[in-house]
């Protein structure tokens, strides 16, 4: 972390009594609740007793058992009280995420919040409404930049085996197991160190990886067999599913999770998405090899953004037009 952003941020930290909260952007991933539970336990082992964490909407199960995941509030679960602490706040964490539409529903209370913003993130192009901002887009995660965070403060004796789980599942979920985003030096050493404080990377990954329901199972048969779509002409492959393909298969979040790098896992195939159906849009994950961006791609045509090849965006058409769309503008794109 560079000396002046650190500084500032350790001016604003340098009582115990501020009133602390993290959040994250909505549809947290493994990233995301990492890096809120990894700077949670690093905060209270500092001796800040006024730490909050707050998330939009509703986390995969299969992060359940991370250490101190009791502590999370959802939003869309109590946005009376969660909004009360937001606007309490002498500090807010924006951990994973660049702007505060990326939030959903808690952008209007991130927006008026008074408390000072502080931005821990790897996503391109930060907005620049934060007052401390810590963004590196060549970094494989968050979670990685909260250890460095910790790192620069010569803390790292704090890290104990919670907060190092915690760092640990949010950089192998953000590098799909070490598979992207992850050809840097400095990623290994801090995986080495975080082994080295006792967790089990074998369990971590049995538990993030295979703990499929039934129901998730046989969603991602019906993904392949029958809602796949592949373009070979453009070397893009797409998948999609109803809210009635959802209901089907009992969906529950993070069951889609990883679907979309099935497509790209063709032969030949630089191009891949997964189009999910909600209740008021299309959410539109997206995926590539090579030099295509599908962060370009995501922002000039669907509401979105993200890594250069791991990107989301959104559709407010019918999922019919949606996917015509979508083969349009590939087509235009290529």
């Amino acid at each position: 972390m560079a000396p002046a952003e650190l500084n500032k941020l350790n001016k604003l930290l340098d009582k115990d009594s501020v009133r602390i909260v993290l959040t994250t952007h909505k549809n947290p991933d493994g990233d995301a609740i990492g890096s809120v539970l990894a700077l949670y336990g690093y905060l209270r082992s500092r001796g800040f007793n006024n730490v909050e964490c707050i998330v939009p909407d509703a986390y995969p199960s299969f992060l359940a058992w991370l250490p101190n995941n009791d502590v999370i509030y959802v939003f869309e679960n109590d946005s009376d009280y969660c909004n009360e602490l937001i606007k309490q706040a002498d500090i807010i964490f924006s951990l994973d995420y660049n702007a505060f539409h990326r939030t959903g529903i808690m952008e209007e209370s991130l927006t008026k919040a008074s408390g000072k913003k502080v931005l821990i993130d790897h996503h391109l192009e930060p907005d620049s409404c934060f007052d401390i901002s810590y963004s590196k887009i060549d970094t494989s995660s968050t979670a990685e930049l909260i250890y460095n965070f910790i790192e620069s403060n010569q803390n790292t004796h704090l890290i104990t085996k919670a907060i190092a789980e915690a760092l640990y599942v949010g950089i192998m979920t953000d590098t799909g197991s070490f598979s992207y985003s992850c050809n840097y030096e400095k990623t290994y050493h801090i995986v080495a160190h975080l082994i080295k404080l006792g967790i089990d990377s074998e369990k971590i990954h049995q538990l993030i990886y295979n703990t499929f329901t039934e129901n998730r199972l046989r969603l991602l048969g019906y993904c392949l067999s029958e809602r796949l779509t592949v373009l070979k002409e453009k070397r893009t492959a797409y998948i999609y599913l109803t809210k009635e393909d959802l209901n089907r298969f009992n969906y529950q979040t993070g069951d889609t999770e990883g679907v979309v790098n099935y497509a790209l896992s063709i032969e030949d195939i630089e191009i891949a998405a997964l189009f999910t159906e909600r209740d008021d849009l299309i959410r539109i994950s997206l995926r590539s090899k090579g030099d295509f961006s599908v962060n370009d791609f995501a922002r000039k045509y669907f509401d979105g953004g993200g890594h250069k090849r791991a990107a989301g965006g959104n559709s407010y058409e019918s999922m019919q037009n949606t996917l015509k769309r979508f083969e349009e503008k590939i087509r235009t794109s290529l």
